[in-house]
C-alpha cells in the first residue's frame, strides 16, 4: 500500500489577509468548499483507480493540530498519525520525522507519496495514473518525482529537466532554481517540467539517501524520534534535539545530490495558489473576466477578483486587473500583476508590531471559534462560538473580570465550583482570580458575548487548571 504523507506545514504569507500564521492556506476553503487539507487527502482514498492507500500521516505544526484532525474527520479521513513539527524545518526534516515513523512501525519499504497540501489539482485521474507509473521504479528504490508540464514561461517555479530517455518514467538530468523571464521562456521551449514538490519513494530509500547526502537532517530527526510523545493521534517529537535540525527542503538535501532520481511527466490542472493572481487564474470568471466571492458589487470591472470573507461589504467600480480581499479586520487591495508582492505587505505590518500578518480576525480553537468585536485601553468584547459539546478549559485570570451574555443556545457556566444554565438574554460576571469554566450542553451551537475589563487584556494571562483538549499551561 502507498501512505500518503501530507505536509501542513507554512504560512502561506502571499494569500493575506485571508491566508495567516493561525489559520494558513491549507486550511482554507480557497477554490472549493473543501479546504485544501481536505482537497488533498480525498484524492488518494484507499481503492482509487486501482490504487491501494493506506490512511495517510500528517506533518503539521502545533499550532494547527486540531483543525488538521477536525478537518480530516470531517470528510471522513482517519490519519494513520499526526506528527507535530516542534519548529518548522522544512521539507527535508518534516518527511524524515514521518520515514521513521514508517520504520519504527515495521513499514520501512512502504511508498511514501509526500505532497503539499496547499495545492490544487484539476485533473486527479491523470495524476492518479502518473503515480500508478511510477510505482514500479519506486519500488525498485528510485526516488521518483512529478514534473508538471508547463503552461507557460513561469518565473516563480523551479524547474526539471528530464534526460533524453523513453518511457513514461524519465531519468532527471537537473534541477534547476526560479528563472528569469527569458530563461523560462527556453527551459519551455526545451521541454522543462515544474517542478511541484510531489514525491514516491519507499521510506528506507528516502533515510538512505538522507544518510548519504544529508547525515546532520538523519541525525536530528532520528534523536528527535527516539521517544516521542503520543498524545491519541497526535505524535510529537523531542522539541530540543529537532531544534538542532538544520532547515532545508528536500529538493536541496536529496533530489539534487542523488543519482537515482527519476520524474514523471504530467498535465493534471497543478497549481500551487501562491498568489492571489493565481487563484483567479483557475477560477471561473464571469463573462468580463471577474471572480467574485462573499459580498460584494463590481460595476465596470474587468479581469479582477474580489474575495470578501467576513469584512464589509466591497462595492468596486471601474477596476481592472485588481485584486480586492476583505476580512472582518484587514482589506488588501492591489494590481493582480503585483500579487506575488504581498510579502512585503505583510513585512510592514510585522513591523508595526501588529498581530494582523499571525492572527486572525476568527481565531479558531477545539471548542470553537472567537472573533474581536471591539477594544480600547481597559476594556474588550468578544463573541464567542462554542460548538455542541465544546467546553472552555477550568481557568481563572490575573488580571481581567469577565461578563457573559448568552446570545443563542444554552450555556453550562461554572464559578468558583457554582453551576448553572444559562439561556438566550443570561448573564454572568466572573471576578478577577475565580476559577470558571463555559460548557455547550446542547445540540445547538452555543453564542456568547464576552466583555472584558481590566489593566491587561492578552490571552497569555489564562492560568489553566483543567482540560479536556490537552492544552494545560497552554495559552488559547
Amino acid at each position: 500500500m502507498i501512505v500518503p504523507l501530507l505536509l501542513s506545514g507554512g504560512s502561506g504569507t502571499r494569500l493575506w489577509p485571508l491566508s495567516r500564521a493561525d489559520v494558513p492556506k491549507q486550511l482554507q476553503a480557497l477554490a472549493h468548499e473543501d479546504t485544501m487539507l481536505q482537497a488533498t487527502a480525498m484524492r488518494v482514498i484507499d481503492n482509487v483507480n486501482g490504487l491501494r492507500f493506506d490512511a495517510p500521516c500528517v506533518v503539521a505544526g502545533e499550532a494547527h493540530r486540531f483543525l488538521v484532525g477536525e478537518q480530516l474527520l470531517h470528510i471522513g479521513v482517519q490519519p494513520r498519525t499526526i506528527i507535530l513539527e516542534p519548529q518548522g524545518r522544512n521539507t527535508a526534516p518534516a518527511v524524515a520525522l514521518a520515514a521513521l515513523y514508517l520504520a519504527a512501525a515495521g513499514d520501512a519499504q512502504s511508498l511514501m507519496l509526500v505532497m503539499p497540501s496547499d495545492h490544487l489539482i484539476a485533473d486527479v485521474p491523470a495524476f492518479l495514473r502518473a503515480i500508478d507509473a511510477a510505482v514500479p521504479d519506486a519500488l525498485a528504490g528510485k526516488l521518483v518525482t512529478f514534473g508538471i508540464e508547463p503552461t507557460e514561461a513561469a518565473t516563480g517555479y523551479g524547474y526539471i529537466q528530464p534526460a533524453a530517455a523513453a518511457g513514461v518514467v524519465r531519468p532527471v538530468a537537473r534541477f534547476v532554481e526560479k528563472p528569469d523571464q527569458e530563461t523560462a521562456h527556453r527551459y519551455l521551449a526545451e521541454g522543462y517540467l515544474w517542478n511541484a514538490g510531489i514525491f514516491l519513494l519507499k521510506a528506507v530509500d528516502y533515510l538512505a539517501a538522507l544518510e548519504r547526502h544529508a547525515p546532520d537532517v538523519l541525525t536530528a530527526a532520528r534523536a528527535a524520534m527516539q521517544a516521542p510523545e503520543r498524545d491519541g493521534l497526535f505524535l510529537r517529537p523531542e522539541e530540543l534535539a529537532f531544534a538542532g535540525c538544520p532547515s532545508i527542503s528536500i529538493d536541496y538535501a536529496v533530489m539534487e545530490r542523488a543519482d537515482n532520481v527519476c520524474v514523471v511527466p504530467v498535465d493534471m490542472g497543478w497549481s500551487d495558489v501562491g498568489s492571489w493572481d493565481a487563484l483567479w487564474r483557475v477560477a471561473v470568471p464571469d463573462a468580463n473576466g471577474n471572480v467574485v466571492r462573499g459580498d460584494g458589487a463590481l460595476i465596470g470591472c474587468r479581469d479582477s477578483l474580489v474575495r470578501n470573507d467576513g469584512g464589509p461589504f466591497v462595492a468596486a467600480l471601474g477596476l481592472e486587473g485588481m485584486v480586492v480581499v476583505a476580512t472582518g479586520d484587514a482589506v488588501l487591495i492591489a494590481p493582480r500583476d503585483r500579487a506575488e508582492d504581498i510579502r512585503a505587505v505583510v513585512d510592514a505590518i510585522e513591523a508595526r508590531g501588529l498581530d494582523l500578518a499571525r492572527t486572525s480576525h476568527e481565531v479558531r480553537r477545539p471548542w470553537g471559534s472567537y472573533k474581536c468585536l471591539g477594544r480600547a485601553d481597559g476594556w474588550q468584547a468578544k463573541r464567542l462560538a462554542v460548538r455542541p459539546g465544546g467546553r472552555l478549559s477550568l481557568q481563572k485570570h490575573a488580571h481581567r473580570a469577565e461578563t457573559w451574555v448568552v446570545a443563542s443556545g444554552v450555556a453550562l457556566v461554572s464559578v468558583d465550583g457554582v453551576e448553572q444554565r444559562l439561556s438566550a438574554g443570561q448573564s454572568v460576571h466572573i471576578p478577577t482570580g475565580a476559577v470558571h469554566r463555559l460548557d455547550n450542553p446542547g445540540p445547538e451551537p452555543l453564542d456568547v458575548i464576552e466583555v472584558q475589563l481590566g489593566d491587561y487584556l492578552g490571552e497569555d494571562d489564562i492560568v489553566r487548571l483543567a482540560d479536556i483538549y490537552g492544552r494545560t499551561m497552554r495559552a488559547g
